[in-house]
């Protein structure tokens, strides 16, 4: 099949109505108040990074005119036009969500979020004294004029852009939001009424203390917030040398080019005109909004309601088998252990670490890391092992998107310790996430293994849902034993017999079990596959599929965030079904399912099908070879097929409707893996 003629969904578009399905969350009054405003805040974080990262890359492509055309084989003028009509009508979609439905149910909560003009005189005291003795000090209103160039605005902060008039002259003024303090404020309670404030609204309470030296008439502030392009121009050589340049790189994301200007929708034109006009930004760019911006700060809302207006939290289970109370390893050496968080404890990874960092007859350990908690567990494991005298070895992704600066001040923690700090390979992105344990016993090394399609982050762990396996399969720790070497001398791992690993083998490895599942459709034997992963946009991969489809190769998918593929296509993929499954916590982990002639193969992987994490990331996909734990994974896979309760349609409507099935039973994919593992083994 022609590449160029596959047809496909734009991949900007596609994210966009993924970030629809975030929205539909909200806007479900099944889900709990608090966690539907978590959602909005999610919804509006996500935004943000899209325009800070596709956007920006694409208005970069727009510049090239035509050659851009040919490159993309699209028009990205014409693309970021689709964007922005999506995004206004997201955002008309959002303000109505927060300010029609959420605030009137909150109010029936008996919980009110109050702004500058609801305060009575008790509460407008609270909140003068509140702004007098936390807020008053760290606001520096900046005075605009026609000779000074208009201030460089930082990335993602939150502005008042004020006017102060008297006998019809104004004055214009800039206030930038503290970021150092929590943006709601609790207020006393009266008569078991709750009362919540934002800060934005305290400050509008206040202007008249801050601007006491100007003589005015009325005071007007309305809130803006710029979105900048993040993307990094770095020295890709790796060495102290790079990890100085993304340092200084880093700084420069805040005076990236203006990618989004989001307003205050009732700011008068003449104020929007004066802003457009000084910040030379265009149409496409302007995004009218509500008067509260940054809404990513919603994620933090404090409940001052029942308990019920936010999800339950399940308490991790056991591992059937695993113990805190004993030596992990000894476990793991007589049968492979498979960990699925958050609804299993994420303690058992920490526990093989530590008890790694301890154990006298452990003598190396060798990890691969890309994103970390702030207060990092597993860091401080490898710190204490390297203490101990062991040799440790951790690779740092310094250019994990976000995360770079927190990865920068580990890798240099780390090297302080006496931990071999490896910067991965030029060019390269180190996806993976690996540990290798080296122990010695009855005078030889064994090795204990730790995969997983997950980060080694204890703090994502309770909300991202991810398999991390613990094993001493031969099969699998030689071929780690090689990656690590190869990681060490900064080369690719090649010759691998068990994994498949990014940029050599995954391609190559993926059509060969495509092509052996469209051999057997072709024979006439049972042929399918079963495919769950974040996001479906590399071209090649949508074009092998379908190709499967038209073989007669019945496919299955479950994909998260953006598809590319078009299920359901006459002639390409009327035997591809895909859902999105978008719940309480994030659907994170990667599982292929081959039929394999009815000998299951099954592979957890931490690579997505998109080009940069099959050609430009390394990455490690693993099998899974104990019968118990294939049917376990199985299971899972199973259930989140049959969800009828938080799985949408993903095809070329793009409508996001929900998936019905036929059992009219409601099934919903992540109570029922709780329920499964929690009862499996009773």
């Amino acid at each position: 099949m022609d590449n160029k003629n596959v047809p496909i969904i734009n991949r900007e578009i596609s994210w966009l109505y993924f970030n629809d399905r975030v929205l539909q969350e909200a806007a479900d009054p099944s889900v709990p108040l608090i966690d539907r405003i978590k959602f909005l805040a999610i919804f509006s974080s996500n935004l943000d990074e899209f325009y800070r990262v596709r956007v920006a890359t694409l208005s970069r492509l727009a510049n090239l005119n035509e050659k851009a055309k040919e490159i993309l084989g699209y028009n990205p003028k014409k693309v970021l036009n689709q964007i922005k009509n999506i995004v206004v009508r997201q955002e008309r979609k959002f303000n109505n969500l927060y300010e029609n439905i959420i605030v009137k149910q909150l109010a029936e909560e008996k919980i009110f979020i109050l702004n500058d003009k609801q305060l009575n005189v008790s509460r407008g005291e609270f909140v003068k004294h509140y702004f007098r003795e936390r807020l008053l000090s760290t606001l520096v209103p900046i005075m605009l004029s026609e000779e000074a160039p208009l201030p460089e605005l930082r990335d993602r902060a939150i502005y008042f852009f004020v006017k102060l008039t008297k006998n019809k002259k104004s004055r214009l003024a800039l206030i930038e939001f503290p970021d150092t303090l929590p943006r709601f404020v609790v207020l006393p309670e009266t008569n078991n009424l709750k009362f919540v404030i934002l800060v934005d609204d305290i400050i509008r309470y206040s202007l008249e203390d801050i601007f006491f030296i100007f003589d005015h008439d009325s005071i007007e502030a309305y809130s803006i917030q710029l979105t900048r392009d993040a993307e990094l121009d770095l020295d890709k050589e790796v060495s102290e040398k790079f990890i100085d340049s993304l340092s200084k790189s880093l700084l420069k994301r805040r005076k990236g080019k203006p990618m989004r200007l989001l307003y205050d929708s009732e700011m008068p034109l003449d104020m929007l005109k004066y802003l457009v006009t000084r910040m030379g930004m265009h149409g496409e760019n302007l995004i009218p909004g509500n008067r509260y911006h940054n809404f990513k700060n919603f994620i933090s809302f404090p409940n001052v309601g029942r308990a019920e207006l936010e999800y339950e939290k399940n308490v991790p289970l056991p591992v059937d088998g695993l113990s805190f109370g004993r030596s992990l390893m000894e476990m793991v050496a007589k049968k492979d252990y498979l960990i699925s968080t958050p609804y299993q404890s994420y303690d058992y990874v920490l526990h093989f670490l530590r008890e790694a960092a301890i154990d006298p007859k452990v003598k190396e350990i060798s990890i691969a890391v890309y994103r970390l908690a702030e207060n990092s567990r597993v860091i401080h494991a490898l710190i204490n092992a390297a203490k101990n005298g062991k040799k440790v070895s951790c690779l740092v992704e310094l250019q994990a998107r976000f995360d770079e600066q927190n990865n920068i001040t580990w890798s240099r923690r780390l090297e302080e310790e006496g931990v071999t700090v490896l910067y991965g390979i030029q060019g390269y992105k180190v996806h993976s996430k690996i540990c290798l344990v080296s122990r010695l016993e009855k005078g030889k090394l064994a090795y204990y293994a730790c995969l997983s399609t997950g980060n080694f982050n204890e703090k994502t762990a309770q909300l991202y849902a991810d398999h991390t396996l613990l094993t001493v399969d031969k099969r699998i720790t030689d071929d780690l034993v090689n990656i690590f070497k190869a990681l060490s001398k900064n080369i690719l791992p090649r010759g691998l017999k068990s994994l498949i690993v990014s940029p050599i083998d995954s391609r190559p490895a993926i059509y060969k079990l495509i092509d052996n599942e469209i051999k057997n459709a072709k024979a006439g034997k049972e042929a399918y596959m079963i495919l769950k992963m974040n996001s479906l946009a590399d071209e090649q991969l949508v074009a092998k599929l379908y190709q499967a489809s038209n073989a007669g190769v019945k496919i299955k998918m479950i994909i998260r965030g953006m598809c590319c593929l078009i299920s359901g296509l006459k002639g390409y993929s009327q035997n591809i079904e895909v859902i999105s499954i978008v719940d309480k916590y994030l659907e994170h982990s990667r599982v292929h399912i081959y039929c394999n002639g009815g000998d299951e193969l099954i592979f957890l992987t931490s690579a997505d099908f998109m080009t940069r994490n099959i050609d430009t990331r390394v990455e490690v996909g693993f099998p899974v070879y104990d019968e118990d734990l294939k049917k376990e994974v199985r299971d899972i896979i199973d259930l989140q097929l049959a969800d009828n309760t938080k799985s949408r349609e993903i095809n070329a409507h793009n409508t996001n409707k929900y998936h019905k099935n036929d059992s009219g039973i409601p099934q919903r994919a992540q109570v029922d893996i709780y329920n499964y593992l929690k009862f499996k083994n009773k």
